[in-house]
């Protein structure tokens, strides 16, 4: 049985995938609330509601966090998240009124296809409707949809990329992710050390290995920054606070180093959210809890490129993971 960020206690997730071309968005819900935080480690970030997770800002606790595809545009979708929580009595009691709280990151995937069809407000309406406690498509789906990784040395050289998600319990308390991986570098199963997608060699046959590419001077030929990213969201069932939750998202991201080469480059937005519902009542301290969070975030990113399927788009081929000779 695979596991989940849902199978948190009070997490659902929802994805939106666009049919007339490779983008979406996926919506983390948490409709009680949860306590959040943030880190964000890409030089060429696109996020929404950051700031308020600083421990020092007024805010505790988030409804859902939003991640999707189409670069900057992407964040119009939180809106539609905003509209289905507002009619639902979810938000943040403001006087009269109630203000759904909703973070969000967004990856680049602007060049497969229409670059005009991206996620906005219906987008993410619709993934919000299809929430569930199920856990959800990997894979191309969501904002995975149009994920590529291993652009490193060029875009026709990459692989198609994903979202995936995982969890890792431990003495009853649970730490899960999900994770849209836009990587430029190579993904990297930790557990074999052997690369699972990435960067191809000049004839797309086989992979190349970036890293030692880079070491023996091969000169990379990165996109513009921003046009890559990998983002994410953590999310416990742990008893903790914005401090704490700040520092699991930190941690969270020794998964994506374990699994991405190179990753937080000046040409991707990593970011990493973490949520913590309470549920479970009860905490395992934080150096548990972030080492539970880094494994999720590792399992989840070498999901998501196994999940995912090839692409072909006229001339282009994305290969998937397991294609190659």
């Amino acid at each position: 049985m695979s596991s989940s960020i849902t199978d948190v206690a009070g997490i659902e997730v929802g994805h939106f995938t666009d049919p007339r071309r490779p983008t979406g968005c996926t919506v983390v819900l948490a409709r009680g609330g949860a306590v959040a935080g943030v880190d964000v480690r890409g030089a060429a970030p696109g996020t929404r509601e950051t700031d308020l997770l600083s421990p020092s800002n007024t805010v505790e606790q988030v409804h859902a966090v939003l991640l999707a595809g189409g670069s900057a545009f992407g964040l119009d979708a939180a809106g539609g998240v905003m509209r289905w929580l507002d009619e639902q009595g979810i938000g943040l009691a403001v006087g009269p009124a109630r203000v759904p709280i909703v973070p969000g990151a967004v990856l680049f995937d602007l060049a497969l296809g229409d670059a005009r069809i991206r996620p906005d407000a219906a987008a993410g309406y619709a993934a919000c409707q299809a929430a569930s406690h199920q856990p959800p498509a990997e894979g191309n789906a969501g904002a995975g949809a149009g994920a590529v990784v291993g652009k490193i040395f060029g875009f026709p050289r990459g692989m198609k990329g994903g979202i995936g998600t995982a969890s890792v319990t431990v003495n009853g308390v649970t730490v899960g992710a999900i994770v849209a991986c836009n990587a430029l570098g190579d993904v990297i199963d930790p557990d074999t050390g052997r690369i699972v997608a990435g960067a191809r060699t000049p004839d797309g046959r086989s992979l190349l290995d970036a890293r030692r590419a880079l070491l023996r001077g091969e000169e990379p030929r990165p996109l513009l920054p921003g046009s890559n990213t990998t983002i994410g969201v953590i999310a416990t069932d742990a008893a903790i606070g914005k401090v704490q939750a700040g520092r699991l998202a930190t941690m969270g991201h020794d998964g994506l180093a374990r699994t991405i080469n190179p990753v937080h480059t000046p040409s991707d937005g990593d970011t990493l959210f973490a949520l913590a519902t309470g549920a479970s009542g009860r905490s395992l301290g934080m150096m548990t809890l972030g080492t539970m969070a880094a494994e999720a975030c590792a399992l989840a990113v070498v999901r998501a490129v196994r999940a995912a399927r090839g692409l072909h788009l006229g001339d282009l081929h994305l290969p998937a993971a397991g294609e190659l000779t």
